[in-house]
């Protein structure tokens, strides 16, 4: 299964490039992104700005695929980013992105509309994040309650700050942040999580949530009793509608998917939910997270999934779905902005 890369996390199998792979690397990216064709050692000495000779170049670029950073392309001598490329890129090398003032005026201003209105609001969320982006923009509330919990954990944020992780079937997982109303050590989180396993594990979500609330026996327990309350209180019923998605004219549009049936392909799963509607809502709750060649279905092999799981009472997530070479920056600057502003007007 693909997992989220976060901008600034770097992995334990992420490469240490020397500076003149990083430059030519990035450089690479850029030029493959803007053209969506593979990149020649002769296109990186002309067009991108870098002061190497052709030899160094071409050293850097036998390097990097090597690495498996980088590919051969079928069609030409050039080559272009790898799905792991795109990973180490979006981890390492990512420079965020700050949204124009007149953008993110705009983003809340489409979104204050739809106050009230749960529905209408993820739909124009969709079209939102579809029209800026010019990719397929997706939105979710969804839920996850007849899923059984297989495992739980409690990990400190801050002395009154928890998450809690929620293991689910299929690879899928719930996070919850929890404003505790009285501190907790890290030796009582360990008891909390004993009783919690005890008590939840192998329940569907629906009941796990109805125990928090009302068990007398997670009561008993002072510092169980905190969490719980804390979860409790962030956490209510879900919403369950289908997965919206708008923007397909902007598919159309990339190269990628020109190939005869395969738009049709990626508008199909789009259509059946699954697995799009399991990845968007499996990441850090609040935290937009990128993944790369999405594996779990062969037809979203050449896409990446920019998502931005919903924090509060409503799991869901807003997202972004397109090709390997989107613009990364913008796109996250994008989505993160929606899905909090989403999230506001939800907890309003």
């Amino acid at each position: 299964m693909s997992q989220p890369a976060f901008p600034g996390r770097l992995s334990a199998g992420d490469p240490d490039l020397s500076e003149r792979q990083r430059a030519v690397f990035a450089a690479l990216v850029t030029l493959h992104g803007h053209s969506a064709r593979a990149v020649s050692s002769e296109r990186l000495a002309v067009d991108s700005g870098i002061r190497l000779s052709s030899a160094s170049i071409r050293t850097a670029l036998s390097e990097l695929e090597a690495l498996g950073l980088l590919e051969k392309s079928h069609s030409s001598s050039g080559r272009v980013p790898s799905a792991r490329g795109y990973e180490y890129f979006v981890r390492a090398l990512l420079e965020p992105a700050i949204l124009p003032e007149r953008m993110a005026n705009e983003i809340d201003a489409v979104l204050s509309r739809s106050t009230g209105d749960v529905e209408r609001l993820f739909q124009d969320a969709s079209r939102l994040i579809a029209t800026l982006t010019r990719q397929l923009g997706l939105a979710l509330a969804s839920s996850l309650d007849e899923e059984h919990l297989t495992a739980l954990e409690l990990q400190p944020l801050h002395e009154q700050r928890v998450l809690l992780v929620l293991s689910l079937g299929w690879h899928t997982s719930r996070t919850l942040v929890l404003e505790l109303d009285s501190p907790l050590q890290r030796g009582e989180l360990a008891a909390v999580e004993s009783v919690l396993r005890e008590r939840l594990l192998q329940r569907p979500l629906s009941e796990v949530r109805e125990r928090l609330a009302e068990d007398p026996e997670l009561a008993r327990h002072t510092a169980v009793r905190i969490i719980a309350r804390a979860a409790s209180s962030c956490w209510a019923r879900p919403l369950d509608t289908p997965l919206l998605s708008a923007g397909t004219v902007h598919m159309a549009d990339q190269p990628e998917f020109a190939a005869p049936g395969q738009l049709g392909s990626v508008l199909r799963m789009v259509e059946a939910g699954s697995p799009l509607d399991r990845l968007m809502v499996t990441g850090i709750q609040g935290q937009v997270g990128v993944r790369v060649g999405l594996d779990e279905a062969r037809v979203l092999a050449a896409c990446s999934l920019v998502s931005f799981p919903l924090p509060g009472a409503i799991p869901g997530a807003v997202g972004v779905l397109g090709p390997l070479r989107m613009d990364y920056a913008f796109t996250l600057a994008v989505v993160e902005r929606v899905g909090t502003r989403v999230a506001d007007l939800l907890s309003a």
